[in-house]
């Protein structure tokens, strides 16, 4: 597919939901975490990347919540992508406001593998901070995992930057399957930060 063919188009909540993306992650390094205890003078914590000793690869079929469009808990999602001449998708972005924030959060984004290279991800997440603009949000929010280095170098090359991690998101041992859940941040609006 011509990068000029890769219109992106809404995908209508009544035509795509339940649709499952065929997210599969392959990467030859991972971000490891490392944090000291906490005590009442503080902690050290680090992300750093190395070299994976075998490639890590995780599939849908591993997880009993494969990735989909218009999951049911994301009650005001909205959803763009690209589809090919014979209806299937062939790239997606879904973002969901979390009101109560005022942010908007990216819960999908999956580019096939024909597509990448080709801006498709640039332009879908270009796509994301236009609705955020557009809904005065303060801010994009997104997930991604410490073993998708490929994705986090895609999400800071966009000017997205680290807000925070959670070593026990999907089992009580992420750091040690190099899975641990890393929340990335594009500011609208920034006030100045202290440090």
């Amino acid at each position: 597919m011509e990068h000029g063919n890769c219109k992106i188009i809404e995908l209508p909540k009544e035509n795509w939901k339940g649709v499952t993306i065929p997210l599969v992650t392959r990467s030859d390094s991972f971000y490891d975490v490392i944090i000291d205890p906490l005590d009442h003078s503080g902690c050290t914590i680090s992300l750093v990347r190395k070299k994976a000793e075998t490639e890590i690869i995780h599939t849908p079929e591993e997880y009993d919540f494969p990735d989909s469009l218009y999951q049911d808990h994301w009650e005001k999602a909205q959803a763009w992508g690209v589809v090919d001449d014979s209806g299937n998708l062939q790239a997606c972005i879904e973002v969901c406001p979390e009101e109560w924030s005022n942010r908007l959060m990216v819960t999908e984004l999956w580019v096939a593998d024909a597509l990448r290279g080709q801006g498709v991800g640039k332009r879908l997440m270009d796509k994301a901070k236009e609705i955020a603009v557009s809904q005065k949000r303060r801010a994009l929010i997104l997930e991604t995992q410490s073993c998708n280095t490929n994705a986090i170098g895609f999400y800071l090359h966009e000017g997205f930057e680290l807000i925070g991690f959670d070593t026990c998101c999907y089992t009580n041992n992420d750091i040690g399957r190099r899975e641990v859940r890393i929340n990335l941040g594009y500011f609208f609006h920034r006030e100045a930060r202290r440090r």
